[in-house]
Protein backbone atom coordinates (compact mmCIF):
# COMPACT_ATOMS: atom_id res chain seq x y z
CA UNK A 1 0.00 0.00 0.00
CA UNK A 2 2.65 2.30 0.80
CA UNK A 3 4.57 1.87 -2.61
CA UNK A 4 1.15 2.93 -4.38
CA UNK A 5 0.72 5.69 -2.07
CA UNK A 6 4.25 7.16 -3.07
CA UNK A 7 3.09 7.06 -6.82
CA UNK A 8 -0.10 8.80 -6.62
CA UNK A 9 0.13 12.40 -7.41
CA UNK A 10 0.32 14.97 -4.93
CA UNK A 11 -2.74 17.70 -4.41
CA UNK A 12 -1.18 21.28 -4.69
CA UNK A 13 -2.50 23.90 -2.25
CA UNK A 14 -2.15 27.91 -2.82
CA UNK A 15 0.87 28.28 -1.28
CA UNK A 16 2.42 25.56 -4.11
CA UNK A 17 0.62 27.84 -6.99
CA UNK A 18 1.75 31.33 -5.45
CA UNK A 19 5.08 29.41 -5.31
CA UNK A 20 5.36 28.28 -8.71
CA UNK A 21 3.71 30.59 -10.48
CA UNK A 22 3.99 33.99 -9.17
CA UNK A 23 1.39 36.08 -7.88
CA UNK A 24 -2.62 34.82 -7.95
CA UNK A 25 -5.04 36.77 -6.71
CA UNK A 26 -8.57 34.85 -6.56
CA UNK A 27 -11.88 36.11 -8.45
CA UNK A 28 -14.77 33.74 -8.30
CA UNK A 29 -13.12 31.29 -9.28
CA UNK A 30 -10.28 29.15 -7.74
CA UNK A 31 -6.78 30.27 -8.11
CA UNK A 32 -7.20 32.96 -11.58
CA UNK A 33 -3.99 34.68 -12.70
CA UNK A 34 -3.96 38.63 -12.76
CA UNK A 35 -4.45 40.26 -15.61
CA UNK A 36 -1.06 42.18 -15.21
CA UNK A 37 0.80 39.08 -14.83
CA UNK A 38 -1.36 37.28 -17.92
CA UNK A 39 -0.38 40.48 -19.95
CA UNK A 40 3.12 39.96 -19.70
CA UNK A 41 3.48 36.38 -20.01
CA UNK A 42 2.07 36.96 -23.64
CA UNK A 43 4.42 39.69 -24.18
CA UNK A 44 7.39 37.77 -23.10
CA UNK A 45 5.88 34.30 -25.49
CA UNK A 46 5.56 36.77 -28.36
CA UNK A 47 9.04 38.42 -28.21
CA UNK A 48 10.68 34.77 -27.79
CA UNK A 49 9.16 33.59 -30.92
CA UNK A 50 10.27 36.84 -32.69
CA UNK A 51 6.34 37.69 -33.40
CA UNK A 52 5.41 41.35 -33.17
CA UNK A 53 4.08 42.41 -29.95
CA UNK A 54 0.42 42.77 -29.69
CA UNK A 55 -1.33 45.83 -29.06
CA UNK A 56 -3.42 46.76 -26.26
CA UNK A 57 -4.63 44.22 -23.99
CA UNK A 58 -8.38 43.20 -24.53
CA UNK A 59 -10.68 45.06 -21.83
CA UNK A 60 -12.56 43.55 -18.88
CA UNK A 61 -16.04 42.94 -18.54
CA UNK A 62 -17.55 44.37 -15.42
CA UNK A 63 -17.07 41.00 -13.26
CA UNK A 64 -13.45 41.65 -13.95
CA UNK A 65 -12.95 38.73 -16.57
CA UNK A 66 -11.73 38.76 -20.28
CA UNK A 67 -14.45 39.87 -23.21
CA UNK A 68 -15.29 37.91 -26.20
CA UNK A 69 -13.12 38.43 -28.84
CA UNK A 70 -13.59 41.40 -31.16
CA UNK A 71 -15.50 41.32 -34.43
CA UNK A 72 -12.00 42.27 -36.46
CA UNK A 73 -8.99 41.64 -34.78
CA UNK A 74 -6.36 44.08 -34.15
CA UNK A 75 -3.27 42.72 -34.71
CA UNK A 76 -1.78 42.45 -38.41
CA UNK A 77 -1.46 39.32 -39.26
CA UNK A 78 -4.97 37.84 -38.97
CA UNK A 79 -6.23 37.06 -42.55
CA UNK A 80 -10.18 37.39 -42.87
CA UNK A 81 -11.37 33.98 -43.75
CA UNK A 82 -13.84 34.18 -46.78
CA UNK A 83 -17.06 31.56 -46.84
CA UNK A 84 -16.85 28.39 -47.68
CA UNK A 85 -20.17 28.80 -50.19
CA UNK A 86 -21.01 32.02 -52.00
CA UNK A 87 -24.50 32.79 -50.74
CA UNK A 88 -26.33 34.73 -53.68
CA UNK A 89 -27.35 37.93 -53.11
CA UNK A 90 -30.88 37.83 -53.90
CA UNK A 91 -32.70 34.02 -52.81
CA UNK A 92 -35.02 32.75 -55.93
CA UNK A 93 -38.39 32.36 -54.67
CA UNK A 94 -40.20 28.87 -53.87
CA UNK A 95 -43.27 28.51 -56.56
CA UNK A 96 -46.58 28.35 -54.25
CA UNK A 97 -47.21 24.22 -53.86
CA UNK A 98 -50.31 23.83 -55.41
CA UNK A 99 -53.71 23.43 -53.78
CA UNK A 100 -54.99 19.74 -52.46
CA UNK A 101 -57.56 18.50 -54.69
CA UNK A 102 -61.10 19.48 -54.39
CA UNK A 103 -63.23 16.41 -54.45
CA UNK A 104 -66.29 17.71 -56.59
CA UNK A 105 -70.23 16.63 -55.61
CA UNK A 106 -70.61 15.15 -58.90
CA UNK A 107 -67.80 13.20 -58.93
CA UNK A 108 -69.40 10.01 -57.86
CA UNK A 109 -72.50 10.29 -59.78
CA UNK A 110 -73.42 7.52 -62.14
CA UNK A 111 -73.63 7.38 -65.77
CA UNK A 112 -77.02 6.98 -67.51
CA UNK A 113 -76.40 3.11 -68.23
CA UNK A 114 -75.15 2.31 -64.50
CA UNK A 115 -77.93 1.59 -62.42
CA UNK A 116 -77.31 1.76 -58.46
CA UNK A 117 -79.70 0.54 -55.49
CA UNK A 118 -81.99 -2.47 -55.55
CA UNK A 119 -85.49 -0.95 -56.29
CA UNK A 120 -83.92 1.01 -59.85
CA UNK A 121 -82.53 -2.70 -60.46
CA UNK A 122 -85.89 -4.31 -59.88
CA UNK A 123 -87.83 -2.08 -61.97
CA UNK A 124 -85.40 -1.86 -64.74
CA UNK A 125 -85.78 -5.91 -64.96
CA UNK A 126 -89.61 -6.22 -64.65
CA UNK A 127 -89.55 -3.78 -67.71
CA UNK A 128 -87.78 -5.58 -70.27
CA UNK A 129 -84.64 -3.23 -70.15
CA UNK A 130 -81.47 -4.94 -71.86
CA UNK A 131 -78.87 -5.15 -68.60
CA UNK A 132 -75.73 -5.91 -69.93
CA UNK A 133 -74.36 -7.70 -66.26
CA UNK A 134 -75.37 -7.38 -63.00
CA UNK A 135 -72.68 -6.61 -60.17
CA UNK A 136 -73.36 -7.99 -56.97
CA UNK A 137 -71.25 -7.67 -53.23
CA UNK A 138 -70.41 -11.12 -51.51
CA UNK A 139 -72.18 -11.93 -48.88
CA UNK A 140 -75.40 -9.68 -49.77
CA UNK A 141 -77.81 -12.21 -50.89
CA UNK A 142 -80.05 -11.73 -48.18
CA UNK A 143 -84.48 -10.54 -48.59
CA UNK A 144 -84.59 -8.20 -52.07
CA UNK A 145 -81.22 -9.00 -53.36
CA UNK A 146 -81.81 -12.87 -53.60
CA UNK A 147 -85.22 -11.88 -55.30
CA UNK A 148 -83.46 -9.55 -57.59
CA UNK A 149 -80.50 -12.46 -58.73
CA UNK A 150 -83.63 -14.68 -59.69
CA UNK A 151 -85.05 -12.41 -61.53
CA UNK A 152 -81.28 -11.17 -63.56
CA UNK A 153 -80.83 -15.37 -63.83
CA UNK A 154 -84.27 -15.83 -64.95
CA UNK A 155 -83.68 -13.83 -67.92
CA UNK A 156 -80.10 -15.36 -68.82
CA UNK A 157 -78.16 -11.50 -67.62
CA UNK A 158 -74.75 -12.46 -66.53
CA UNK A 159 -74.61 -12.51 -62.71
CA UNK A 160 -71.16 -11.48 -61.59
CA UNK A 161 -69.78 -11.78 -57.51
CA UNK A 162 -67.45 -9.16 -56.50
CA UNK A 163 -65.74 -7.23 -53.46
CA UNK A 164 -67.58 -4.71 -51.95
CA UNK A 165 -64.51 -2.71 -52.80
CA UNK A 166 -65.15 -2.54 -56.16
CA UNK A 167 -68.42 -1.18 -55.90
CA UNK A 168 -67.37 1.59 -53.94
CA UNK A 169 -65.10 2.63 -56.59
CA UNK A 170 -67.67 2.85 -59.46
CA UNK A 171 -70.30 4.64 -56.96
CA UNK A 172 -71.28 5.16 -53.59
CA UNK A 173 -74.87 4.54 -52.80
CA UNK A 174 -74.90 0.85 -54.40
CA UNK A 175 -76.55 -0.74 -51.61
CA UNK A 176 -74.36 -3.99 -52.76
CA UNK A 177 -75.82 -4.21 -56.08
CA UNK A 178 -74.90 -2.45 -59.27
CA UNK A 179 -76.48 -3.15 -62.76
CA UNK A 180 -74.83 -2.33 -66.63
CA UNK A 181 -77.84 -1.42 -68.85
CA UNK A 182 -77.39 -1.25 -72.29
CA UNK A 183 -76.76 1.80 -74.33
CA UNK A 184 -78.74 1.03 -77.06
CA UNK A 185 -81.31 -1.87 -77.33
CA UNK A 186 -80.84 -4.89 -79.15
CA UNK A 187 -83.10 -7.14 -81.71
CA UNK A 188 -84.06 -10.50 -82.27
CA UNK A 189 -82.18 -12.63 -84.78
CA UNK A 190 -86.01 -12.83 -86.83
CA UNK A 191 -86.00 -8.67 -87.38
CA UNK A 192 -83.14 -9.17 -88.96
CA UNK A 193 -84.45 -12.04 -91.48
CA UNK A 194 -88.00 -9.79 -91.71
CA UNK A 195 -85.94 -6.72 -92.67
CA UNK A 196 -83.86 -8.70 -95.83
CA UNK A 197 -87.09 -10.05 -96.57
CA UNK A 198 -89.16 -6.88 -96.82
CA UNK A 199 -86.39 -5.23 -98.92
CA UNK A 200 -86.05 -8.04 -101.28
CA UNK A 201 -82.52 -9.03 -100.40
CA UNK A 202 -80.66 -12.30 -99.43
CA UNK A 203 -80.08 -12.11 -95.56
CA UNK A 204 -76.50 -10.60 -95.01
CA UNK A 205 -75.53 -10.70 -91.54
CA UNK A 206 -72.38 -10.67 -88.99
CA UNK A 207 -71.23 -13.17 -86.16
CA UNK A 208 -68.94 -12.38 -83.26
CA UNK A 209 -67.61 -15.09 -81.56
CA UNK A 210 -66.05 -14.15 -78.32
CA UNK A 211 -65.27 -10.25 -79.02
CA UNK A 212 -64.59 -8.34 -76.19
CA UNK A 213 -63.07 -5.08 -77.27
CA UNK A 214 -66.20 -2.46 -77.70
CA UNK A 215 -63.90 -0.63 -80.23
CA UNK A 216 -63.47 -3.48 -82.09
CA UNK A 217 -67.24 -3.82 -81.96
CA UNK A 218 -68.28 -0.54 -82.82
CA UNK A 219 -66.02 -0.84 -85.74
CA UNK A 220 -67.55 -3.75 -87.11
CA UNK A 221 -71.27 -2.15 -87.02
CA UNK A 222 -69.80 0.48 -88.35
CA UNK A 223 -68.09 -1.44 -91.34
CA UNK A 224 -71.33 -3.38 -91.30
CA UNK A 225 -73.67 -0.48 -91.60
CA UNK A 226 -71.38 0.52 -95.09
CA UNK A 227 -71.90 -2.48 -97.06
CA UNK A 228 -75.58 -2.92 -96.05
CA UNK A 229 -75.87 -5.88 -93.83
CA UNK A 230 -78.82 -6.91 -91.89
CA UNK A 231 -78.10 -6.98 -88.13
CA UNK A 232 -74.80 -8.17 -85.92
CA UNK A 233 -75.37 -11.19 -83.34
CA UNK A 234 -73.08 -10.86 -80.70
CA UNK A 235 -73.04 -13.66 -77.66
CA UNK A 236 -74.15 -12.83 -73.77
CA UNK A 237 -71.66 -14.50 -72.25
CA UNK A 238 -67.59 -13.77 -73.02
CA UNK A 239 -68.41 -10.98 -75.10
CA UNK A 240 -68.47 -7.35 -75.39
CA UNK A 241 -72.44 -5.90 -75.92
CA UNK A 242 -73.82 -2.53 -76.67
CA UNK A 243 -71.88 -0.80 -74.00
CA UNK A 244 -71.50 3.50 -74.54
CA UNK A 245 -67.66 2.71 -75.83
CA UNK A 246 -68.83 -0.16 -78.33
CA UNK A 247 -71.69 3.13 -79.50
CA UNK A 248 -69.40 5.43 -79.91
CA UNK A 249 -66.85 3.83 -81.86
CA UNK A 250 -69.94 2.83 -84.30
CA UNK A 251 -70.03 6.91 -85.14
CA UNK A 252 -73.41 6.73 -85.20
CA UNK A 253 -74.10 3.19 -87.78
CA UNK A 254 -75.70 1.45 -84.29
CA UNK A 255 -78.93 3.51 -86.02
CA UNK A 256 -78.86 1.82 -89.22
CA UNK A 257 -77.67 -1.69 -88.05
CA UNK A 258 -79.68 -3.71 -85.97
CA UNK A 259 -77.96 -5.77 -82.77
CA UNK A 260 -78.98 -9.22 -81.70
CA UNK A 261 -77.52 -10.79 -78.33
CA UNK A 262 -78.20 -14.91 -77.76
CA UNK A 263 -77.60 -16.82 -75.36
CA UNK A 264 -76.64 -19.95 -77.04
CA UNK A 265 -74.63 -19.17 -80.56
CA UNK A 266 -74.05 -22.98 -81.38
CA UNK A 267 -78.26 -22.69 -81.53
CA UNK A 268 -78.53 -19.48 -83.58
CA UNK A 269 -76.58 -21.00 -85.89
CA UNK A 270 -78.28 -24.20 -86.43
CA UNK A 271 -81.47 -21.83 -86.68
CA UNK A 272 -79.50 -20.15 -89.58
CA UNK A 273 -78.74 -22.74 -91.29
CA UNK A 274 -82.23 -24.43 -91.46
CA UNK A 275 -83.40 -20.88 -93.02
CA UNK A 276 -80.89 -21.26 -95.89
CA UNK A 277 -78.11 -19.25 -94.92
CA UNK A 278 -74.86 -20.22 -95.21
CA UNK A 279 -71.92 -19.32 -92.66
CA UNK A 280 -68.54 -18.74 -93.47
CA UNK A 281 -66.05 -18.76 -90.77
CA UNK A 282 -62.82 -16.88 -90.74
CA UNK A 283 -60.23 -19.46 -90.22
CA UNK A 284 -56.53 -19.53 -90.76
CA UNK A 285 -56.63 -22.77 -92.24
CA UNK A 286 -58.97 -22.39 -94.52
CA UNK A 287 -59.85 -21.30 -98.34
CA UNK A 288 -58.52 -18.22 -99.66
CA UNK A 289 -61.08 -15.54 -99.38
CA UNK A 290 -60.54 -13.98 -103.01
CA UNK A 291 -61.44 -17.32 -104.67
CA UNK A 292 -64.66 -18.21 -102.18
CA UNK A 293 -68.17 -16.74 -103.83
CA UNK A 294 -69.97 -15.37 -101.17
CA UNK A 295 -73.27 -14.77 -103.09
CA UNK A 296 -76.53 -15.79 -101.57
CA UNK A 297 -77.89 -15.72 -98.02
CA UNK A 298 -74.84 -15.79 -95.75
CA UNK A 299 -73.54 -15.00 -92.20
CA UNK A 300 -69.76 -14.02 -92.04
CA UNK A 301 -68.11 -15.46 -88.47
CA UNK A 302 -65.29 -13.52 -86.69
CA UNK A 303 -63.71 -14.70 -83.60
CA UNK A 304 -61.40 -12.83 -81.53
CA UNK A 305 -57.74 -11.90 -82.29
CA UNK A 306 -55.24 -14.62 -81.26
CA UNK A 307 -58.32 -17.37 -80.16
CA UNK A 308 -60.06 -17.24 -83.11
CA UNK A 309 -63.63 -18.83 -83.70
CA UNK A 310 -64.28 -21.27 -81.19
CA UNK A 311 -64.39 -24.55 -81.94
CA UNK A 312 -67.91 -25.76 -81.64
CA UNK A 313 -68.36 -22.89 -84.04
CA UNK A 314 -66.07 -23.92 -86.75
CA UNK A 315 -67.94 -27.57 -86.42
CA UNK A 316 -71.57 -25.71 -87.23
CA UNK A 317 -69.58 -23.08 -90.09
CA UNK A 318 -70.39 -24.11 -93.86
CA UNK A 319 -67.17 -22.84 -94.81
CA UNK A 320 -63.72 -21.91 -93.30
CA UNK A 321 -62.22 -18.70 -95.30
CA UNK A 322 -58.66 -17.33 -94.74
CA UNK A 323 -56.61 -14.28 -95.30
CA UNK A 324 -53.15 -14.42 -96.44
CA UNK A 325 -50.31 -12.77 -94.74
CA UNK A 326 -46.17 -12.24 -94.83
CA UNK A 327 -44.21 -11.31 -92.38
CA UNK A 328 -44.12 -12.71 -88.46
CA UNK A 329 -47.31 -11.15 -87.77
CA UNK A 330 -49.92 -13.88 -87.58
CA UNK A 331 -52.93 -12.31 -87.08
CA UNK A 332 -55.10 -9.60 -87.86
CA UNK A 333 -57.06 -6.98 -85.15
CA UNK A 334 -60.58 -8.28 -85.42
CA UNK A 335 -62.16 -5.36 -86.91
CA UNK A 336 -59.59 -5.20 -89.60
CA UNK A 337 -60.18 -8.43 -90.35
CA UNK A 338 -63.92 -8.48 -90.45
CA UNK A 339 -63.49 -5.03 -92.87
CA UNK A 340 -61.59 -7.20 -95.64
CA UNK A 341 -64.08 -9.66 -95.49
CA UNK A 342 -67.38 -7.72 -95.17
CA UNK A 343 -65.88 -5.76 -98.48
CA UNK A 344 -65.29 -9.06 -100.39
CA UNK A 345 -68.50 -10.64 -99.85
CA UNK A 346 -70.02 -7.37 -100.53
CA UNK A 347 -67.90 -7.15 -103.71
CA UNK A 348 -69.68 -11.11 -104.46
CA UNK A 349 -72.95 -10.10 -103.82
CA UNK A 350 -72.90 -7.30 -106.76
Amino acid sequence: MAFYQDLKPKKMTRNDHLRSNGTWEEEGTRYRRSSAQADEARRESAATKGNKPYGKPAPKNEKGGYQNRPAKPHHENHREEKPRFEQPAIRPERPAPKPAPVEREDAFLPPENLLSGRNPIREAIKTGRDIEKLLVAKGDLSGTAREIVAMARERHIPVQMVERTRLDEITRNHQGMLAFASAYRYYDVEDMLQEAQEKGEAPFLVVLDGVTDPQNLGAIIRTAACVGAHGVIVPERRAVGLTPSAVKASAGAIETVKVARVTNLTRTLEMLKNQGVWLYAADMVGDDYRKVDFSGPMALIIGAEGEGVSRLVLEASDHRVSLPMKGGVGSLNASVAAGVLLYAAFSSRG
